[in-house]
């Protein structure tokens, strides 16, 4: 489920594309399912693009929970021992893609070895060590703990966008982080001025 000790991040996931920050690109910006997304896994989805290049994409769902599953939970099948209260951390639903894989999308104040930096204020981590940081309260300042990620072939995304399947938005941790899930989407639509009335299946995208 996460990568044991100090092994890189793409070690667990041969066919995840790296992040290539570059303004051609989408990584580090906010998918925002349009309201006739006819994908029923990302109806009102918003999805933060960790990894977008010529190889395909990669992203992580932000409003959705992962079913039952509970930190505690996965802590106990991890055989990780904490005396500190787990309730506070929950389990994001992630995507479709290997829902039995684990990842940590946090601020960057918790670097290691096996952090794939996505910008400056955002990385991901697929390490069983900052799940151990996180039960013993020195994590990161802000996480996300999600199972599976969403994911895209080369130019699959390119032709979602151009089908209006998907809006793009400016990332914020304040909106990517925060526990509100049921008006995230919403959230995401505002932060590009389009008010709800005036989006459709047909509409153009931002």
């Amino acid at each position: 489920m996460f990568t044991p000790g100090e092994a890189p991040l793409n070690s667990g996931y041969p066919d995840m594309p790296r992040a290539t920050i570059t303004p051609h690109y989408l990584t580090g910006q906010l998918l925002i399912a349009m309201p006739g997304m006819p994908d029923a896994r990302f109806q009102r989805a918003v999805v933060y693009v960790c990894a977008h290049n010529a190889e395909g994409a990669m992203g992580l769902v932000i409003n959705r929970l992962f079913g039952s599953v509970t930190f505690g939970s996965l802590l106990e099948q991890l055989d990780i021992h904490t005396g500190r209260s787990t309730e506070e951390m929950r389990v994001h639903y992630g995507g479709p893609v290997e829902s039995g894989r684990g990842m940590v999308l946090h601020s960057t104040d918790f670097i290691r070895e096996g952090t794939m930096m996505v910008d400056d204020e955002v990385a991901l981590t697929a390490t069983i060590d900052i799940l151990r940081a996180i039960a013993d309260g020195v994590g990161p300042r802000h996480s996300l703990l999600a199972l599976g990620y969403a994911g895209w072939g080369p130019g699959q995304l390119d032709a979602e966008m151009q089908a209006n399947g998907w809006l793009t938005a400016d990332s914020d941790q304040s909106l990517m982080f925060d526990a509100d899930l049921d008006t995230k989407w919403a959230r995401a639509i505002a932060k590009i001025g389009i008010r709800l009335p005036m989006l459709s299946g047909e509409a153009g995208h931002a």
